[in-house]
């Protein structure tokens, strides 16, 4: 096994586990030896710091100096290194450097506790952006179910003065009372804290902290600082140094002040140990080559991945039949337009505030820029921000932009000038000089630049993949993070293309297929890409369900086209599927989308009319039985693509992460979906079925064969697939083939686009070119001479073979 600078092992596949209290560190020790049969040489944990009490994912950390006690705390975790050891096998850990959670008793987060008692003179005040310049020059605590007056008038807020220090309380909450000010009477008590207690709805206008994303309850953190960094990582660094684990996965880097400067002080604390960072990147955007770390998470691999199993002609009718259901046109960047302009207006107004204040005052501190109105500066960041292609382009302060954020922010620029009246053209071309730091000096110039592309993140995410992903869905298979709705398909070549790249670039980068982030799991997504091949079979079964269930609409017609259509798509994914899972996602979909409710103003007619069309269409017979027929129709395809994208992502370049679960045939949806307890035991067995020589019957079983015996290759052989390993594609006679070589001496086919085989008649005479010598099949058995291989005979059992020379 391959080992970094560190001499800490280069993982040659992961297994992502998400720990929550009810399946902690004793249940994982239990399946250790599972997971080292299946051929995974890491477990791959979700946080593993004391996070918020009953946490379900881990990232609301209150406490960086232990190890979860939710999960058994640091006895249980040493006792799971020591299966794992016993194992052969290591860990890698998710890291949350961007945020902490709010909670406030001083037992659950110290460092806040100390900041709303002691203010800016609190020693861990420097942990937190806060904005102490505020009027009340207090920290916003927007926790109150209505506004200050009613709660005061109403009594709700008392004073405990019964233990070691007073305490404010406000039902669940807890907030120390600053010394001194415990005899004054409430109201003036409460003016003089350094925390306001505020109308919950009073954050996103007002909110004076850093938070992560849009949630209130998650303060960022400020580990640009030397000694937060110092504080908020020495027990991770401590387990890094000790073998307790071997890697890190660094989560939303975006989100910090300078990300290259917190993954070199990371890179340098860890002697260069295994880390790959969650980074969306679009389209061909690349990872900044500076950042000293392994890749990505492995988004990007996705995007290409299942793209290979997506078939272009299908975009225009689909396209089309989406349009003529819905009405809302086949313009995605309109739509992408108005959600990222919906976020910033509304979600993020506080950040576009303070970012106006900064503006304003690096442009008052230089006479020729005073006469830029704040109305004018606002306007501009706004279009600015909306028009941002990207998560963020990485300009530091200080230093020289590279070619390429200019090229972003000019990009941006110039779209962003169609939209602001030539009045305020100036006042966009100062925005412009301010984002790449060209404009002003000292701490505000350097706040505006870091700040800006603090929130370009948030934008991207709120306002594309949690907003306009909702909205807009011909083929909602494509709608994944890092995905692109009118990216119909990866041709062999593009993919060919960018696994060599990857290869000479980041070959240890992560690749994945599911995550605890995805909208919906890859065997959903394999399904669904099957609509892509019969388009005009899809849109006839959509019209024949919708006048089978008219009878189910409520009165107001709801629920709209457009979500009727996604429910459509998300009963035949993740068919056969319940209605508390159904009505659940439904839920979520809707309230994300924006459009006829939301989780700050649900409108409770509209969601239990959705509700309730889904209820029926589940308890409908006729509607049952049509949409089993269906996706039995899909079967043979989608098994193809399930297994094909499975063995491509676990042998092309790159360290491949199997998501807990997905060895076998997984259906899930959006989190908390995708977090629901695995059933070990029957994977267990069925592993055990399958190496004691039982024939591979059914799904279930052949996706757990490709993926033991691709994991097992690739701790067999890791030098077909590290960093010096090569990647060439193989020459196939059928577009519906796709091959290559690692190294030379692991052979991949897997099928594509198998409707379209099956109607032009099969495989026929199609050959794969396989190097000279004799090549064992990992999957099927038997071997084969090199030369020109028929893929009839080599693909007539399983649609993938995996070869050994």
């Amino acid at each position: 096994m391959p080992s970094t600078p560190s001499g800490r092992p280069v993982p040659t596949g992961t297994y992502r586990l998400q720990l929550r209290p009810e399946w902690g560190f004793a249940d994982l020790a239990q399946q250790v030896d599972y997971l080292r049969d299946l051929g995974v040489s890491h477990v791959y944990l979700s946080p593993v710091l004391q996070a918020a009490p009953g946490s379900t994912h881990g990232y609301d950390v209150v406490d960086h100096t232990r190890l979860s006690d939710d999960l058994g705390g640091a006895q249980a975790f040493a006792q799971l290194r020591e299966r794992l050891g016993a194992a052969g096998l290591g860990a890698v850990v998710d890291v949350v450097p961007n945020h902490m959670a709010v909670p406030t008793p001083e037992t659950l987060n110290g460092a806040l506790w100390s900041v709303l008692r002691d203010g800016p003179g609190s020693p861990y005040a420097r942990w937190f952006d806060v904005d102490w310049s505020v009027e009340s020059h207090a920290l916003l605590m927007p926790v109150l179910g209505s506004r200050i007056g009613e709660v005061l008038d109403g009594g709700e807020l008392t004073l405990d003065l019964k233990g070691d220090e007073p305490l404010l309380r406000y039902y669940d909450h807890v907030f120390p009372v600053r010394p001194g000010t415990e005899s004054l009477p409430m109201p003036q008590l409460v003016d003089r804290q350094w925390y306001r207690l505020a109308y919950w709805r009073v954050a996103d206008e007002e909110l004076n902290y850093r938070r992560f994303f849009d949630i209130d309850t998650l303060a960022g953190l400020r580990v640009e600082d030397e000694a937060v960094f110092a504080e908020t990582h020495a027990v991770l660094l401590a387990l890094l140094r000790e073998g307790g684990i071997d890697g890190l996965r660094i989560d939303h880097p975006d989100g910090l002040a300078d990300p290259r400067g917190y993954l070199r002080r990371l890179d340098a604390a860890t002697g260069g140990a295994w880390v790959v960072v969650e980074k969306i990147l679009e389209g061909h955007e690349q990872l900044p080559e500076d950042w000293p770390c392994a890749g990505t998470t492995g988004y990007d691999a996705m995007l290409r991945v299942c793209g290979l199993f997506v078939d272009p002609a299908g975009q225009e009718p689909l396209t089309t039949f989406y349009d003529s259901l819905t009405g809302l046109g086949t313009d995605f960047a309109a739509v992408v337009e108005e959600s990222k302009r919906w976020v910033v207006e509304h979600a993020l107004y506080a950040e576009v505030a303070r970012l106006v204040e900064v503006a304003a005052a690096v442009a008052s501190d230089d006479v020729h820029h005073r006469d830029h109105t704040r109305r004018g500066l606002r306007e501009a960041i706004v279009e600015l921000l909306v028009a941002f292609p990207v998560y963020r382009a990485y300009v530091v302060p200080g230093e020289e932009p590279s070619a390429e954020a200019v090229r972003v922010v000019d990009e941006a620029t110039e779209v962003a000038r169609a939209h602001l009246p030539e009045e305020r053209h100036d006042t966009l071309d100062l925005v412009r000089e301010l984002v790449l730091g060209r404009l002003g000096r000292g701490p505000k110039r350097d706040e505006f630049l870091t700040r800006f592309q603090q929130t370009c993140g948030p934008v991207m995410a709120k306002g594309v993949e949690d907003t306009a992903f909702y909205r807009w869905h011909p083929l909602v298979a494509l709608n994944e993070v890092g995905g692109d709705p009118t990216r119909f398909g990866v041709s062999a070549d593009e993919f060919h293309e960018w696994a060599a790249g990857q290869q000479e670039r980041w070959p240890l980068a992560m690749t994945s297929l599911s995550t605890h982030d995805t909208k919906r799991s890859e065997d959903v997504r394999a399904r669904l890409a099957v609509l892509s091949e019969i388009a005009a079979e899809w849109a006839t079964a959509v019209t024949e369900w919708r006048a089978l269930t008219a009878k189910h609409r409520s009165s107001e017609g709801w629920p709209d086209p457009s979500t009727e259509h996604l429910v459509w798509q998300t009963v035949v994914g993740a068919w056969p599927i319940d209605a508390e899972r159904l009505t659940g996602y439904l839920e979520k979909a809707t309230r994300e989308a924006k459009v006829h409710t939301t989780w700050t103003s649900p409108d409770e007619a509209y969601d239990a009319a959705v509700k309730g069309f889904a209820e029926s269409v589940l308890a409908d017979d006729e509607v049952v039985a049509a949409v089993s027929r269906f996706v039995e129709r899909l079967a043979p395809a989608a098994r193809a693509n399930l297994l094909g994208q499975k063995l491509v992502q676990l042998t092309m370049p790159g360290v491949p992460d199997v998501y807990q679960g997905t060895e076998l045939v997984d259906l899930s949806l959006v989190d908390p979906d995708n977090r629901r307890p695995v059933d070990y035991d029957r994977r267990r067995d069925l592993l055990q079925s399958l190496d004691g020589g039982a024939a591979a019957d059914g799904v279930d079983a052949e996706k757990l064969l490709v993926t033991s015996r691709a994991m097992r290759l690739r701790a067999e052989r890791p030098g077909s697939f590290d960093a010096a390993a090569g990647y060439t594609p193989l020459a196939s006679s059928s577009p519906h083939a796709v091959a290559f070589l690692r190294g030379d001496d692991v052979a991949v086919v897997v099928t594509r686009l198998p409707e379209g085989l099956a109607r032009s008649g099969g495989w026929g005479d199609a050959t794969v070119a396989l190097p000279e010598g004799t090549w064992t099949d990992r999957l099927g058995g038997g071997t084969r001479s090199g030369g020109d291989v028929r893929l009839a005979d080599l693909l007539g059992t399983l649609p993938v073979a995996l070869l050994t020379r």
